[in-house]
């Protein structure tokens, strides 16, 4: 039997960015919450839901959650843009854990923080009885809300990466994510995120986050190249996806069985 919750749970995947601890995940695209149960309990510490390139809509986020309870994995949700209304929906929902795409500068990422808190922090609109308060058991939820939340936001241009140092002293920022594919795109590399000039740009970019005091972390399905970004210095990292991984498998699989 489901029992909704009387107190917030810790959000392990937070605490592990604060303390630096390499956290890898996987990324989640095929829209399926019995994926999202399978892989939850794979023993990876986060999931990205993706809202942004997906058919995602919020009335489907919950079930994902759902799907996800019980397992060692935190759910995080990529947002489609930085909007506050969809934020503000997911959140009632339950969703404490957001990544927000294409933060160009600090005053984005403090829009994107300020759509996470409630008045006087921040321009959250208030509803009293919602999954995320426990339909009301969670009587502290008003008081401790924020102290779960994880707001990642995403560096994907050079208009990005030369204001890391103002978006990471955005108070209510925890990590900044590295996004190799639109980084590759907006230096007029397009398909290109191995081309050497956008991996020098990431082989240094770890350094000037964690410099601001925000948790560094990146994107690559490649597993050797994964392994030696977090020995480089990022602390989490996407290292798959549910699609990905069906695609390649698949297709490892019948080149073996044709050998």
């Amino acid at each position: 039997m489901t029992v909704t919750p009387t107190a917030l749970s810790p959000n392990l995947f937070k605490r592990g960015l604060a303390q630096g601890k390499k956290q890898p995940g996987l990324w989640l695209s095929l829209e399926s919450p019995h994926v999202t149960e399978v892989l939850a309990g794979a023993g990876y510490d986060w999931l990205l839901l993706d809202m942004e390139h997906t058919c995602l809509d919020t009335s489907q986020v919950a079930d994902h959650l759902r799907a996800a309870k019980g397992g060692t994995a935190e759910l995080v949700v990529r947002i489609p843009w930085n909007e506050p209304v969809i934020v503000k929906r997911l959140l009632d929902a339950g969703v404490r854990s957001i990544m927000v795409p294409f933060v160009q500068g600090a005053d984005e990422a403090r829009r994107a923080v300020a759509a996470t808190r409630y008045p006087p922090h921040g321009i959250r609109g208030v509803s009293g009885n919602m999954r995320a308060n426990g339909f009301s058991r969670i009587k502290d939820y008003g008081q401790r809300y924020h102290e779960e939340q994880c707001i990642i936001v995403q560096i994907e241009s050079p208009t990005a990466v030369a204001a890391i140092a103002e978006i990471g002293a955005v108070d209510g920022v925890d990590g900044i994510f590295v996004g190799p594919n639109d980084l590759a795109a907006n230096m007029g590399l397009y398909g290109q995120p191995g081309a050497p000039e956008v991996r020098a740009v990431i082989a240094e970019l770890h350094q000037a986050i964690r410099a601001t005091g925000k948790a560094p972390g990146i994107l690559n399905f490649n597993p050797a190249e994964a392994r030696d970004l977090l020995k480089l210095g990022y602390d989490f990292i996407a290292a798959g996806s549910d699609l990905s991984i069906l695609a390649r498998r698949s297709e490892a699989l019948l080149a073996e069985l044709s050998a």
